[in-house]
């Protein structure tokens, strides 16, 4: 169901850029306003805007945002743009709980496909095409906004696009003789030996649950494929297929050769995170989002990030799968709320925002931007550069699993994830619960 879709946004995406130029909780911070009027002869208005870049864990990302919200009020002077900050899970948990009551912010964040669809269906979020005909017309990547689209209506515009590759620590695997694995059969052999040794294979922060799932997904596509997997969750295929169904095992077996470090299940993303900065482990799968960590963050040591590399997840003798075959999509983007009492100024910032964000993340915060991006005259990482070209190599990519789900099958998805890699559900089980699942949303 994505493989044509995600592919042509992929290639897309990468053409685009390099035949041009190749957590913690954070503070809440209202910066002042003049006094003033808007277009419509209304007084100041403040218009609230929740994220998920806190400095501690998105310092890149967090200082673009500052200086985009700086820059907006001094060129409206009449708005006044008020933050609060959040890491992943409390935010996703609090617009959750400020949905219940119809209190969402004028501008927040979201994801697409599924994840989207329960805000919409609620009439939570307004459309945002007026804004998408625009000053954005034509910015975005070809297939970026379909994403957050419904029934012919577009509820949020895309800031970034990711893929997850497994990054890994190139000093540890030299010091261990350890070369980048080409086949699974080579990665566990890489697992072993780390594990031997005293060292950490995999930092895995199982608590957040989505984070087991990329997992569980690569292993999925290596072995059933792509389609098939794209299928089962569509709901026009069974998890009950047996390649998915060895995925599931094989969660297991990575568990029982202590693949993961120690207490994964009830680590948080940030803490088993830190494991992989400080050494401690050597490999770490995450999304594109966290390339900013390993590039341009001053607050992480230039040793490490010197040591940082990527390799793609590996083939499987025998499976179905192909290794240019990703896991990934549309990263979050902004909505405005259906409630908002300053709609229209909500409107224009998030058009702002976007507009800034696509010409000063890149070598800003070195995240892969949703609109076109001149990079011809930009110095970027070389782990950025690699990572592009490698993308650009893609054959499909599969939009994450609890995203492309609807809001019950998603967390009954994530709630196996956990149980799965907590030796708390079978394979079987863990398939059969998904097939129910899927089955009742659909």
């Amino acid at each position: 169901m994505f493989n044509k879709k995600w592919t042509m946004l992929l290639l897309t995406l990468c053409l685009t850029l390099i035949a041009a130029g190749c957590g913690q909780n954070g503070n809440n911070g209202e910066t002042a306003a003049n006094s003033g009027t808007n277009e419509s002869g209304s007084s100041k208005v403040t218009i609230n805007f929740m994220h998920l870049w806190p400095e501690g864990v998105s310092a890149g990302q967090n200082k673009i945002v500052n200086q985009i919200i700086k820059d907006f009020q001094t060129e409206n002077p009449n708005i006044s743009i008020k933050q609060e900050v959040l890491d992943n899970e409390q935010y996703k948990n609090k617009l959750k709980v400020l949905s219940a009551s119809n209190q969402l912010p004028d501008v927040g964040v979201t994801w697409a496909a599924g994840f989207m669809q329960p805000y919409v269906e609620g009439k939570l979020f307004t459309p945002v095409d007026d804004v998408l005909s625009g000053e954005l017309n034509g910015k975005f990547v070809s297939g970026t906004t379909e994403a957050y689209a419904i029934d012919g209506k577009t509820y949020a515009l895309p800031l970034e696009f990711n893929i997850a590759p497994v990054y890994y620590n190139k000093a540890l695997f030299e010091k261990n003789n350890l070369e980048v694995p080409q086949t699974y059969e080579q990665f566990k052999t890489v697992v072993k030996t780390l594990s031997e040794n005293g060292i950490a294979p995999i930092a895995l922060g199982n608590k957040d649950r989505w984070t087991g799932s990329l997992w569980y997904m690569y292993l999925a596509d290596r072995l059933a494929g792509q389609e098939t997997l794209a299928s089962a969750i569509s709901g026009s295929a069974s998890f009950m297929d047996e390649g998915l169904m060895k995925a599931a095992a094989e969660v297991q077996t990575l568990v029982d050769g202590n693949a993961f470090v120690k207490g994964f299940n009830g680590l948080s993303n940030e803490e088993a995170k830190s494991e992989f900065l400080n050494g401690k482990a050597a490999m770490y799968m995450m999304g594109t989002w966290e390339l900013p960590n390993f590039t341009t963050n001053e607050d992480i040591p230039q040793e490490f990030r010197d040591s940082v590399g990527f390799f793609k997840f590996p083939t499987v003798d025998g499976g179905k799968g192909d290794i240019n075959s990703w896991v990934g999509g549309p990263g979050v983007g902004l909505f405005v709320s259906e409630s908002s009492e300053v709609k229209e100024e909500a409107k224009a910032f998030v058009e702002y925002f976007i507009v800034k964000w696509g010409e000063q993340s890149v070598t800003g915060a070195g995240v892969i931007p949703a609109t076109k991006v001149d990079t011809a005259a930009l110095e970027l990482p070389q782990l950025y550069i690699d990572l592009f070209n490698e993308m650009n190599q893609a054959s499909s990519i599969t939009l994450f699993a609890d995203v492309q789900m609807q809001a019950s099958a998603a967390e009954t998805h994530l709630n196996q994830i956990q149980a799965l890699f907590g030796k708390a559900s079978t394979p079987e089980k863990f398939s059969q619960e998904h097939d129910a699942a899927i089955s009742k949303g659909n």
